[in-house]
């Protein structure tokens, strides 16, 4: 039972739903002012990415100390695969408001 509630879970889904924004968006695009992608692409990629918090959140139940684990542990991994700040903020900030419309 409590497995379900583990941090280690939440900190894995945090990782993978980072990485699979960098296979979508590569911190070299992201990063690079010479790369012009839109912010309604931006969007629609971290919305595809982000459709699977739904899910885990659902599947989990996560409470406040589990959700700021999983921005906080997202927004590290965001940064440590190459994101800058401002990116990583942006990010973070959209699945934020995906797990708020997962909880309604």
């Amino acid at each position: 039972m409590f497995e379900f509630f583990s941090p280690g879970k939440v900190s894995g889904f945090a990782k993978s739903l980072a990485q699979n924004v960098a296979r979508r968006y590569p911190p070299a695009i992201a990063n690079n002012p010479d790369q012009i992608v839109s912010q309604k692409r931006i969007a629609e990629i971290l919305d595809e990415v982000f459709a699977s918090a739904h899910r885990f959140e659902q599947d989990n139940r996560l409470g406040l100390l589990s959700r700021l684990s999983l921005r906080s542990t997202f927004k590290q991994e965001m940064r440590e695969i190459g994101y800058e700040e401002k990116f990583a903020d942006f990010a973070v900030a959209s699945l934020t408001s995906h797990l708020a419309g997962a909880s309604k």
